[in-house]
């Protein structure tokens, strides 16, 4: 003989909620008898359609007094709960819920209520887990307050997220019955803050309508993030299309459902049963969800549990037993209640919504799956377990994850605005865009140029430090949309560097110049780290006090002394003479070039240069060198000269400061690159190098920006590109990687043979020509014939005299004198007799 027992089921049964539950738990009763024939038990629902909350109340009190059911499906709702809880305390009687994710109802003061879903904690362990992988460090909560189910979730929520690390800094709570404009309103308040993480806990009533409107408020764009919890996402096959499209992007979360071909059988069952038996799809609803599945597998727990039950204690079923307990309100105790919850409660096995497990009267923790929202689809990213938190994947056995990655394993993810790019969860700039600003300045072109087109207006920027910015753009890990901003727009030659950041934060984000890193200038703004090189020097003529050293002209001729008179000896060859002419020339070239280059080197490169009243000192022009050099170098105002740019320098230093010009400039090492690259060996640079910390963008004290740019400069400057920057800005002789050095010896270079190979040429053909004609005997007497009369030495009368009497006595016509100056004093026929014997001996 069959048994029947009475299970209770409240549900507002013409909602699409309660028609697709009520078709689920018909289904799972015809199901579970047909695969079990054989079973002498048998569930028996009894139904009560109840929409308010009296309604409810009202149905289980009969349920429990008239209908005597042994357990009720508990309505959805948190106070309907808390009423069937304690009915089912009270009179021993197992409410279950397959709608409670998080319960008011503490499960120790109350046994008898059971939850077959898994607890909104399990969730919110998973919510933590994705922030923590996305590395969020703040979120800002929306829920539906309507219910208790948001308060307990937000609380529990924010104890796991803050014992995660993960900062909740704002909650906002919306009724379903709240107006557009109030959730506008809402929306446009949370907007201000800096969270651009939103975490969304709603049912899809209020849930659609919260994206439209968030839409519309510019917040389902790049650099924000939405992620919506099972309460919505469970739901999304009711959404409409036109509200699933304003939710592109967003991640959900929700209950894995391992794709058996059972539950794909059920599915297919249920569509084509809710046609046969309502004529319609349930409303919006075209596919069942957990929910259904839930009840479906609480409907089987539950008659499992009573043919258990009758196999062990069959007089347990029967209703007459529960006749003569009754408390002092009339209500029955049941008898067979306390046994029906302890089977229930160890009741395992593989239903459609996965394993069937209760812990602690609720549902054993599951996967959760993590997907992405694009247009009307869907796209699968990976799963969260609370044993190994985000994996890829699940094996088939649905128990255990195959791998454990982190979110760059993860799918693609497509963020609101169809971004790829993660959003940082908190917003970087008060503003849309980031306000640049850039100076107009008349010189130094290279490194800032503004372009105003007269016309069109249309502001064209180019150089250096933009194409440093523009390439930092590209390496940062969040996008930005910026717009330039004129300093200095109507040309005015009363303009600073000073000024212009004194505009941050009020009319500009971020400073984008050659804008030095200056310590007072530190105090109002931050900067990044610097993209150039750092210093300041001062540079001179080449050749200022070049003639201090120059020696004398003694100098040259000592060696060219002894070298012609060496011990006196002559040189009575012509040719020889010819020779030693030529080396000595080519030895007075050499030593004049050498001495020289020694000279400046050791008088220009070597100088100390005393910062005093004795000089004019140009600077560059709105710049923070006028300050330096009056209160660190404590040179007078009167002293000093601005200009704008290299010409100017140039021209300046040309005149001298006794013609209004200056004797010396000083300025940042990358302008007087410049300037030596320009002017080549002109200049020079003296002193020691002063310290300055470079050229980097400004930005307000503070600001976020300051790191991320700081790191993306970082990657400009030592990567390959920034060489790039330079050649096209500066030109080819420019690099910011060589030493100041390179520049400053480009025009003090060391001499080399190159240097002296004319030269070298010139003497050696003369020497060759010399070689060869002395040499050739017959040509000789020739040459020497010819050039006699230039190159016979003129001997006077005395020296002449004494020759001959030398040649006299030599030939024995004469007698010796008896000394060397009575040669020269003879009788009138001494030499008439000195004269023959001179022309027989010539």
């Amino acid at each position: 003989m069959r048994s029947t027992v009475g299970i209770g089921l409240v549900l507002d049964m013409n909602s699409t909620f309660g028609t697709m539950v009520n078709l689920c738990m018909d289904m799972a009763v015809s199901d579970f008898y047909k695969a079990h024939p054989n079973h002498i038990t048998r569930l028996q629902l009894h139904k009560k359609d109840a929409k308010s909350v009296l309604d409810v109340n009202v149905a289980v009190l009969e349920l429990v007094k008239n209908e005597e059911v042994r357990g009720i499906f508990a309505p959805h709702g948190s106070k309907q709960e808390a009423f069937a809880a304690a009915i089912g305390e009270t009179v021993r009687l197992p409410i279950i819920s397959f709608t409670a994710r998080s319960s008011s109802v503490s499960y120790k003061e109350n046994r008898y209520f059971v939850r077959t879903t898994s607890d909104d904690a399990v969730q919110s362990h998973a919510l933590a887990s994705i922030c923590q992988k996305f590395e969020w460090p703040e979120v800002v909560i929306l829920y539906e307050d309507d219910t208790d189910y948001g308060n307990n979730f937000v609380s529990r929520t924010i104890n796991v997220f803050h014992d995660a690390g993960i900062e909740v800094s704002y909650t906002t709570s919306i009724a379903t019955s709240a107006s557009d404009s109030h959730i506008l309103k809402e929306l446009k308040m949370l907007k201000k803050k800096k969270t651009r993480v939103f975490l969304v806990h709603a049912g899809p009533a209020l849930g659609s309508r919260l994206f439209a409107i968030a839409s519309n408020a510019g917040m389902m764009k790049e650099g924000y993030a939405w992620v919506v919890t099972d309460s919505l996402s469970i739901f999304l096959d009711s959404v409409d299309f036109s509200a699933r499209d304003s939710m592109d992007g967003v991640l959900g979360i929700r209950p894995y459902l391992f794709a058996s071909k059972k539950l794909k059988s059920f599915q297919e069952r249920w569509k084509r049963n809710m046609l046969l038996k309502y004529n319609t799809t349930s409303g919006s609803i075209t596919e069942v969800n957990i929910h259904g599945l839930w009840a479906y597998d609480a409907v089987t727990a539950l008659a499992i549990a009573i043919e258990n039950i009758r196999r062990v204690n069959s007089s347990l079923l029967d209703v007459n037993g529960d006749k003569n307990r009754t408390d002092n309100r009339g209500l029955r105790i049941s008898v067979l209640g306390p046994t029906l919850l302890s089977e229930v409660s160890n009741t395992k096995f593989r239903g459609l919504a996965g394993d069937f497990e209760l812990v602690d009267g609720k549902l054993k923790a599951s996967a959760f799956e993590i997907f992405n929202i694009i247009g009307n689809g869907e796209r699968k990213l990976g799963f969260w377990t609370s044993e190994k938190g985000i994996v890829r994947e699940l094996n088939p056995s649905f128990v255990e994850p195959t791998n454990s990655i982190s979110t760059n394993e993860l799918k693609n993810v497509l963020w609101p605005g169809n971004s790829v790019m993660r959003p940082k969860g908190r917003a970087i700039l008060e503003t849309e865009n980031l306000r640049i600003g850039i100076p107009w300045k008349p010189g130094f072109k290279e490194f800032v140029n503004v372009v105003i087109d007269p016309t069109t207006n249309q502001t064209n920027v180019n150089g250096f430090c933009i194409d440093i910015f523009l390439a930092a753009l590209k390496i940062l890990p969040l996008p930005i949309n910026y717009e330039f901003r004129i300093y200095n727009d109507s040309k005015s030659s009363n303009w600073s560097y000073d000024s212009m950041l004194h505009k941050i934060p009020e009319e500009y984000d971020m400073v984008v110049a050659d804008t030095t890193i200056w310590a007072p200038r530190a105090e109002y703004v931050d900067f990044s780290l610097p993209y150039s090189e750092s210093g300041a020097v001062l540079v001179f003529f080449a050749y200022w006090n070049a003639r201090a050293i120059e020696p004398n002209g003694m100098t040259y001729w000592f060696p060219i002394a002894f070298l012609v008179f060496p011990e006196r000896n002559r040189l009575s060859n012509n040719w020889s003479v010819f020779v030693l002419v030529c080396w000595l020339l080519m030895a007075f070239v050499l030593m004049q070039s050498f001495t020289a280059n020694l000279s400046a080197i050791l008088t220009v490169d070597q100088l100390e240069f005393d910062f005093s009243d004795d000089y004019y000192v140009g600077y560059h022009e709105g710049s923070f060198m006028k300050k330096f050099l009056t209160e660190q170098r404590h040179i007078r105002e009167s002293r000093l000269r601005a200009y704008s740019s290299i010409l100017e320098f140039h021209d300046a230093m040309s005149k001298g400061s006794k013609n209004g010009g200056v004797d010396a400039v000083f300025d940042e090492i990358p302008y007087m690159k410049l300037f030596l690259i320009r002017y080549k060996s002109q200049y020079k640079i003296v002193g020691p190098t002063y310290t300055t910390g470079g050229m980097g963008f400004a930005f307000p004290t503070g600001s976020p920006l300051v790191a991320y740019f700081s790191r993306a400069i970082l990657n400009v400057t030592q990567g390959s590109e920034m060489s790039s920057l330079e050649q096209k800005n500066f030109g080819p002789g420019y690099s910011s990687q060589d030493p100041l050095s390179s520049v400053i010896s480009q025009g003090t270079s060391s001499l080399s043979l190159r240097e002296f190979g004319g030269l070298f040429i010139i003497t050696g053909s003369l020497i060759a020509f010399a070689l060869v004609y002395s040499e050739s005997e017959a040509i000789g007497h020739f040459i020497q014939n010819y050039f006699s009369s230039f190159w016979t030495p003129r001997i006077p009368p005395v020296e002449a005299g004494a020759r001959v009497i030398e040649v006299a006595e030599d030939a024995g016509n004469i007698p010796p004198s008896p000394g060397e100056d009575a040669r020269l004093i003879r009788e009138p026929e001494e030499i008439e007799i000195i004269a023959n014997a001179a022309q027989n001996h010539g």
